[in-house]
C-alpha cells in the first residue's frame, strides 16, 4: 500500500502539477486505495492521488460521509471566508487561507452537480426532532473547505499557496483535556472542571 509523501522531508514532483484526467472505472480503483490509506492513518479527512504519488485527478473526502471526486471542477463559489487548515503532505504546517463558504462542483462519477455549503440554516421549518446546534454547520463548512483543498491538490495547488496573514493571536494557553486542571485539584482537566 502506498503512503502519504511527507513533502517536508521527501520529494514529491506531483504535488505542484495539474494531474491527468482518468476514467470513472480507474478513478474508483484509485479512490478505494486512497480510502484504505486514510483509514489506516486515522488522522486525515481528505486525500488526493498526488499526495501518494499517483498522477490522477482523484480525491476522497470523509467528513460527514465518504465522497469520491473524479476529475472534479468547481463551477461556482460564494462568500469568501478565512479558514485555518492543515495538510497531510505538510504535517504541522497549518495555515490561514481564503476559501468559500458555498461551492458547486461537478465530478465525473456523479450525475449533475454537488453543492457544499457551510452557511447557517434557519431554525424555521425544522421539526422538533432536528438539532439546532452549530455542530452540523461546522461539519458542513469543514467538508466544504476539505473539498476545495482536495480539488486544489488535483490542480497542483497546496494550501500554503493560499496562505493569508492574520492578526489573530491566542493570548492564553488552552488547557488540554489530559493536562492537570488549572484549579489546582491535581485531577486531569477532563475529569474536573470541564
Amino acid at each position: 500500500m502506498k503512503k502519504v509523501i511527507n513533502c517536508i522531508k521527501d520529494s514529491n514532483p506531483l504535488i505542484n502539477q495539474k494531474l491527468k484526467e482518468v476514467s470513472v472505472e480507474e478513478g474508483n480503483v484509485i479512490a478505494t486505495e486512497l480510502f484504505q490509506i486514510l483509514n489506516k492513518r486515522k488522522d486525515g479527512i481528505g486525500l488526493a492521488a498526488n499526495q501518494v504519488g499517483i498522477d490522477a485527478q482523484v480525491a476522497v473526502v470523509n467528513v460527514r460521509k465518504p465522497l469520491v471526486l473524479i476529475n472534479p471542477k468547481i463551477i461556482s463559489k460564494e462568500n469568501e471566508i478565512n479558514y485555518y487548515e492543515g495538510c497531510l503532505s505538510y504535517p504541522k504546517k497549518g495555515v490561514h487561507t481564503k476559501r468559500f463558504e458555498t461551492i458547486e462542483i461537478t465530478s465525473d462519477n456523479v450525475e449533475g452537480s454537488l453543492i457544499f455549503s457551510g452557511v447557517e440554516t434557519s431554525t424555521e421549518g425544522k421539526g422538533s426532532w432536528e438539532k439546532s446546534d452549530d455542530s452540523d454547520r461546522d461539519l458542513r463548512l469543514l467538508e466544504t473547505v476539505c473539498v476545495q483543498h482536495e480539488i486544489d491538490h488535483l490542480n497542483g495547488i497546496i494550501c500554503m499557496d493560499r496562505k493569508i496573514e492574520t492578526s489573530y493571536k491566542r493570548t492564553e494557553k488552552k488547557v488540554g483535556r489530559n493536562e492537570p486542571c488549572p484549579c489546582g485539584s491535581g485531577k486531569k482537566y477532563k475529569k474536573c472542571c470541564q
